[in-house]
């Protein structure tokens, strides 16, 4: 009897190395189209803001929708994973936050109606909110199937959609292009290709050759993983790392500009050498994650993060401080993603796990652009940004807490 091709193998739950693989690209279009989507809205503020004849704080009062929303999403997102499955959550999640991402982009465009493009961005949050919860908990299923580490790459996937948002939003401003067509169009996108990708997902509880899927969890042990120390720890490592990158997002170009005394268009390109930075590290991350474990990496990059901060703020060269912005971004990279793998080690608890941990991870987005803003216009910009450097600091100290179940180091 001839041996199967490796690719007809049988593999974890009965797949085949293939479904494996075509699961696995399946996520990355998903996380690409969320990517998309968000920073297609994004990079359409500004027009948005034109059409609707807005100020600055009612700017800031829309786009609380979009927060509102999000945290709305990923309060019942453990609870929906767990009735409905990742597979099909994330589907209907990318259709309903596209639903969203249409109707703002509609009704500011023909009715330039203020509370009707709050409504769009509060269903745009809740539907990107409850799919980056089930396509982290499908992610981190495939990634155990698979016997390696892939999470990073799939926040990678995350931030190429971000990057070619951006850069389509930039060309319908040339273009002049209508926020109904442009947006309506990305929204249109996301929707078919989020219900095409996940029919090659599988379910969350394929875990290995011969393990059963854990039984069902109720409402109150969802709610119960709040008490765990693990999971309150997780998230200060989630926090910490998801404010170095949400700080850099807000601030770094204006930090340069007024603390560095670049000009603007220098500024904007020290801030995409951060990201290329953090989409460097999370791809390279993943064979460093697998030599030497998340425990040390997490260390590592909480240090490599602190120091590129602390040149940033304390170094008054412009070059230097570029040098300290790739340490930085190369720091920042991999917290999130492994993270969310931490959370869901146990596919027993890991959508609402994943759920509390995220939660904590979207305060940092929410919360930190304001207090870096108002320490800020006390000390400035650059002195502001030590709060991040404690923060990355706490998660360094606690990433004990996302070792591997079975990892002795």
């Amino acid at each position: 009897m001839t041996e199967q091709p490796s690719h007809r193998r049988g593999s974890a739950g009965g797949l085949t190395r293939g479904q494996l693989t075509a699961w696995r690209n399946a996520l990355f279009v998903i996380f690409g189209l969320s990517g998309l989507g968000m920073a297609s809205w994004m990079a359409r503020v500004p027009a948005v803001r034109d059409v609707l004849g807005a100020s600055t704080a009612e700017m800031g009062w829309l786009i609380f929708g979009l927060s509102a929303g999000s945290i709305l999403g990923l309060t019942a997102s453990g609870h929906i994973v767990a009735t409905f499955g990742a597979r099909s959550t994330m589907a209907a999640a990318t259709a309903l936050g596209a639903a969203g991402l249409a109707l703002t982009g509609l009704v500011v465009t023909l009715t330039a109606n203020f509370w009707l493009a709050f409504a769009g961005l509060a269903i745009l949050g809740i539907g990107m909110a409850v799919c980056d919860v089930a396509m982290n908990v499908s992610g981190a299923a495939n990634e155990r199937a698979l016997g390696r580490t892939v999470m990073p790459i799939y926040h990678a996937f995350f931030s190429f959609g971000t990057m070619i948002g951006a850069a389509l939003g930039g060309l319908a401003e040339l273009a002049d292009l209508p926020l109904a067509t442009h947006i309506g169009s990305v929204a249109l996108v996301m929707a078919i290709g989020a219900v095409i990708a996940a029919r090659y997902a599988h379910s969350e509880h394929v875990i290995g050759p011969g393990q059963t899927a854990p039984p069902p969890t109720t409402w109150r042990e969802r709610l119960g993983v709040w008490r765990h120390s693990r999971t309150l720890l997780i998230g200060v490592i989630v926090l910490g790392m998801a404010f170095a990158e949400g700080s850099a997002n807000d601030w770094l170009a204006l930090a340069m500009v007024d603390g560095h005394g670049v000009d603007n268009a220098t500024g904007a390109f020290v801030f995409g050498v951060f990201v290329t930075a953090m989409t460097v590290g999370r791809i390279v991350g993943v064979k460093v994650l697998d030599r030497y474990g998340r425990v040390p990496v997490l260390r590592g990059s909480a240090v490599l993060a602190s120091v590129g901060l602390l040149i940033v703020i304390l170094v008054p060269n412009a070059w230097v401080a570029g040098f300290g912005v790739v340490l930085w971004g190369l720091g920042s990279a991999l917290g999130f993603p492994v993270g969310m793998s931490a959370a869901a080690d146990d596919p027993r608890t890991a959508a609402a796990t994943v759920s509390a941990v995220a939660t904590v991870g979207y305060c940092a987005f929410l919360v930190g652009p304001p207090v870096i803003g108002f320490l800020g216009e006390q000390v400035g910009l650059l002195s502001a940004l030590l709060v991040v450097l404690v923060l990355v600091a706490a998660a360094g100290a606690v990433a004990g807490a996302a070792r591997e179940p079975a990892d002795p180091r």
